[in-house]
């Protein structure tokens, strides 16, 4: 009699099974097409940045975290990636939290915009392009950035913002949440939980999530983040990096470098010199990919960044930097033979400013 129960019921699943149409449960769930993801795509790094790490650039549909002490190339990597990013036709949404912008900066890099004119005075007063922008002025909080990043989310869904977007924050950790602001206090657990709250539990997942094929665009956020240092919990064990703001974005991050060391930045600048001015043209900076759930790949190396951007941490791309960009320098240190030199090092080199010039014409 037991073997007779199994077997009709053997008999009644295999016909439900047999009837059963597993696509057509897939279609009224909701639950067809939602599988494949697009094909990996990337905001191209600078060719040095590409060498010194071994990665192509930012991938799009993900979060990439920089870090770091300050002047260490975390704001130049973004330009870099921001210059990129309008020519592949992606959207640049810049927010500024850190108030160090500099307009100029950002156009001698590449980055395309036309000043607005003030026509009675002259005076530029705006500048406009492909691209948004927003900064303290009318940002107040974490919860502020949040509202507007799922504002544009919101009106990109609704086909009001047709374009993908490469969303830009420089940098977290430096803007309060709204209970600080109200308490009068900046208080770090409360921004980091606001960061968790809104961020962690909501825009993240949003960028990720367009990656998948049926999102009609991809979208990505590039964060910049200044790091301060844990001490050592016993005599044996290493100061740890922390990243301002907690842990959220390191989390959810796919890519995460570093640009300087734990305890220190890092860095060491390259100066001009002569009759006691000098120009800071550029800065050698130890960078290290920390986190990489792209293509797995985790390096270590040097750059040599300026005003320009990235340059190969090599003394004939240095050279050249310096031959191209010398005549640059007439104005702060007047013609004549002037000294270059780097910080914590013993060499030292005298050029003559004419001559470079002359080589480069």
């Amino acid at each position: 009699m037991p073997r007779v129960k199994k077997s009709l019921s053997e008999a009644v699943s295999k016909e439900i099974k047999g009837s059963f149409s597993l696509d057509k449960f897939k279609n009224q769930k909701g639950l067809k097409g939602n599988v494949k993801y697009k094909p990996q795509q990337w905001i191209p790094f600078s060719p040095a940045m590409q060498k010194a790490l071994s990665i192509p650039g930012c991938p799009m549909g993900h979060i990439t975290m920089v870090r770091g002490k300050s002047n260490t190339g975390k704001s130049t990597t973004a330009i870099e990636l921001a210059v990129n990013s309008q020519k592949m036709g992606v959207l640049p949404v810049i927010i500024i939290t850190e108030m160090k912008h500099d307009w100029e900066h950002w156009r001698k890099m590449g980055f395309q915009m036309e000043d607005v004119v003030d026509e009675s005075t002259g005076e530029i007063i705006d500048h406009e392009g492909f691209f948004l922008y927003k900064d303290r002025s009318t940002l107040r909080s974490i919860e502020d950035i949040a509202a507007f990043i799922i504002d544009l989310l919101t009106e990109q869904k609704n086909g009001n913002l047709p374009y993908d977007l490469f969303i830009i924050w420089d940098s977290v950790g430096s803007i309060p949440c709204d209970m600080s602001l109200d308490q009068g206090k900046n208080n770090p657990m409360w921004n980091a939980g606001a960061i968790a709250t809104q961020f962690g539990n909501f825009i993240n997942q949003q960028i990720v999530m367009s990656r998948k094929e049926s999102s009609k665009y991809t979208n990505t956020l590039f964060i910049v983040n200044k790091t301060g240092v844990a001490p050592a919990t016993s005599p044996m064990a290493q100061p740890k990096m922390t990243n301002k703001g907690g842990d959220t974005f390191f989390y959810d991050a796919s890519l995460v470098l570093t640009f300087g060391n734990i305890t220190n930045s890092g860095t060491s600048k390259i100066k001009a010199q002569k009759d006691g001015k000098q120009v800071e043209f550029a800065l050698r900076t130890k960078i290290s990919c920390d986190k990489n759930h792209i293509n797995g790949i985790t390096t270590k190396g040097s750059i040599v960044s300026t005003v320009h951007g990235f340059i190969d941490d090599k003394p004939n791309a240095i050279s050249e930097y310096k031959k191209e960009h010398s005549k640059d320098w007439i104005n702060i240190l007047g013609d004549g033979v002037y000294t270059i030199s780097e910080d914590n090092s013993e060499w030292s080199e005298s050029a003559d400013i004419s001559e470079l010039m002359d080589e480069l014409d």
